[in-house]
């Protein structure tokens, strides 16, 4: 797919991954994903690095503060979603349930944030775009593709994102689960997953980002070599695709999807 330059409110627009260990993860993502990068100074010894495809920027990373490390923070990527107003969704944020975690805020020269945890307790970023929409390309190999919350409480999650973003709830069966689509205009832009039992009690609820792949078991076969491991090994989900789930050598959680819908181009 071509270059984009903007994001439709409502949809996800931008990866970024908070790493405990930056100088190991980023030759990680940048060989498994075949990704350039820049690193863009913002401290002594310490950078925002622009992950990019064809030069183009996809996603980013950064090193975890001290402060983060001495709270037992792990590594995570966070994804944001794209709307129009910051701080009037910062505010109903708030009443519809969610704790704001820092901002709203500007990041200057690309645009204005607010990181919350919604009802379930996980984490998301809403982004109101200025000079940067974010992620420069979609529906393509090694770019962010789908985005999935599990959580424990569907209700109040389902019922938390549709008012906030306007998101239409569609019911999905999926063997013993039920799986929920959120949609837009009809257009499915992300899902929600229950937590079962199998979870355990520990995992809290979170926001999953799959990126596209075009051969998952190439990527699961080469993850172990490049320091990362696999968590979900390669695994197929009829009618969609084929997917993993891996962890990277500072402990970030990811996924990657092999889809067979005909959506992803090289």
């Amino acid at each position: 797919m071509a270059k984009v330059t903007s994001a439709t409110p409502g949809t996800f627009c931008w990866a970024e991954l908070c790493s405990s260990d930056w100088a190991v993860a980023k030759p990680f993502y940048t060989q498994l994903f075949s990704w350039q990068f820049d690193d863009q100074p913002i401290g002594e010894d310490c950078y925002y690095t622009m992950l990019k495809k064809h030069q183009d920027d996809i996603a980013a990373m950064y090193q975890m503060m001290p402060d983060q490390v001495d709270a037992n923070i792990t590594s995570h990527w966070l994804a944001y979603i794209a709307v129009e107003d910051v701080d009037s969704k910062a505010v109903a944020a708030q009443t519809l349930g969610a704790q704001i975690i820092h901002g709203p805020h500007d990041v200057p020269g690309a645009g204005r944030m607010v990181m919350i945890s919604d009802p379930g307790g996980a984490l998301v970023a809403l982004w109101q775009a200025e000079e940067h929409s974010g992620s420069q390309r979609v529906l393509e190999f090694n770019v962010p593709y789908w985005h999935e919350l599990t959580t424990r409480d569907v209700q109040a999650s389902s019922e938390f994102y549709t008012q906030l973003l306007g998101w239409q709830a569609e019911q999905v069966p999926m063997g013993e689960i039920t799986y929920t689509l959120f949609n837009i205009d009809g257009k499915p832009v992300s899902g929600l997953m229950p937590m079962t039992d199998e979870w355990g009690k520990d995992t809290p609820a979170h926001w999953m980002i799959y990126f596209a792949v075009e051969s998952c078991d190439a990527m699961v076969e080469n993850t172990p070599h490049l320091g990362g491991q696999v968590c979900v090994p390669a695994t197929d989900i009829e009618g969609i695709g084929r997917f993993a789930v891996l962890t990277d050598p500072s402990g970030a959680v990811f996924s990657i999807m092999e889809s067979t819908s005909g959506d992803i181009e090289e």
